[in-house]
């Protein structure tokens, strides 16, 4: 066992404070990593705050992990010391059930081993459960670590290892690229990074946001139209144009007024979860076979696609990056929406 400094939340209604924190005796699998940027994701907080419930204390957060690796264990072929890499948001999976053989390994059928507040398998540490990159070093096996391209900075990277994957395999999935019509409802953390994306993917991208307060950024990332979903004139408008939407946010939406948008055959991917079970009228979807769906981040081999394409492409997260004793602020203002566009710890600072 190593020693790694981390902080952690003691409760739910708490506040960060530094802890020190046991990381497992380097694997002839494993990867251990210096830790250099941690990105805050909402899930984060919903989880810290115990607002999905089942959360363990102490907890350390982090599932947007970049850095460098420090050592490696004697199997190990894929890594070596001095490697830019990153961890997402799952450090381990069965390996052998149709969705891990598929590379789906975020689809486990006997559930995914996610990166923090999560229990260990019992084969790899007994009683033990996961602590996130909130911390100074973490040793991950090497089938669950992802290698970062030069061509992008650690800090902004970081982020794309939960907010690309999300909006990249989606974007994929569903074929968007030259002659599509894609939606993004929702500029934030999540948002403005599927803008970017689905551009470079040479979709033609519309941003459905509340207000037109972030049009400039969304036009700079690449969207071709930004509107208003506070404006009713915008749901008329658009009826029927999207092959696409992809909903990032987490609110409680009329589902239905974003179903007429789609063009036959198109599909409404969902991305946030909303707190109320969603209300869909049964002709909004039959009437021109449209789609209601999900998508839950990507397997490991497509979070590597995802980020080679983000470099190739120069795209990464914009963020604002914090010390470690601003955590819990950089919580209360992404509750607040007060962020462009997500907050990536310096882990420096721990």
């Amino acid at each position: 066992m190593s020693t790694a400094a981390a902080y952690a939340l003691p409760s739910a209604d708490g506040s960060f404070e530094k802890v020190a924190i046991e990381r497992r005796a380097l694997g002839p699998d494993d990867v251990a990593i210096d830790i250099k940027f941690a990105g805050i994701c909402h899930s984060d907080i919903h989880t810290a705050r115990n607002e999905w419930g089942g959360a363990r204390y102490p907890c350390v957060p982090g599932h947007e992990i970049a850095g460098i690796v420090s050592a490696v264990g004697s199997s190990v072929r894929k890594y070596q010391v001095g490697d830019r890499v990153g961890v997402g948001c799952l450090v381990n999976s069965c390996g052998k059930c149709a969705p891990c053989l598929a590379g789906e390994e975020q689809y486990c059928a006997k559930g995914a081993t996610w990166t923090y507040n999560n229990p260990v398998p019992e084969e790899v540490q007994p009683g033990g459960y996961t602590m996130g990159g909130y911390s100074t070093h973490i040793v991950v096996d090497e089938k669950f670590v992802v290698g970062i391209p030069e061509g992008i900075g650690l800090d902004v990277a970081a982020p794309l290892l939960c907010a690309g994957i999300t909006l990249y395999s989606p974007l994929r999935h569903w074929g968007a690229g030259p002659g599509k019509k894609v939606a993004i409802i929702g500029m934030g953390g999540l948002g403005h990074v599927g803008v970017k994306i689905a551009a470079a993917l040479g979709a033609e991208v519309t941003v459905l946001s509340q207000s037109l307060r972030k049009r400039d950024d969304g036009l700079r990332m690449g969207a071709t139209n930004y509107y208003a979903t506070s404006d009713k004139e915008t749901f008329r408008r658009l009826r029927g144009e999207f092959d696409l939407i992809i909903n990032t946010v987490s609110a409680d939406l009329p589902i239905d007024n974003y179903l007429r948008l789609l063009a036959l055959d198109g599909t409404l991917v969902i991305l946030g979860l909303p707190e109320k079970p969603m209300s869909v009228t049964g002709r909004n979807l039959a009437g021109f076979r449209r789609s209601l769906s999900g998508s839950m981040i990507g397997g490991l081999a497509q979070t590597q696609e995802m980020l080679n394409f983000c470099a190739s492409h120069g795209i990464g997260a914009e963020i604002e990056l914090i010390s470690a004793d601003d955590i819990d602020s950089a919580y209360d203002r992404v509750v607040a929406s007060d962020v462009q566009y997500r907050f990536v710890i310096d882990t420096a600072s721990i």
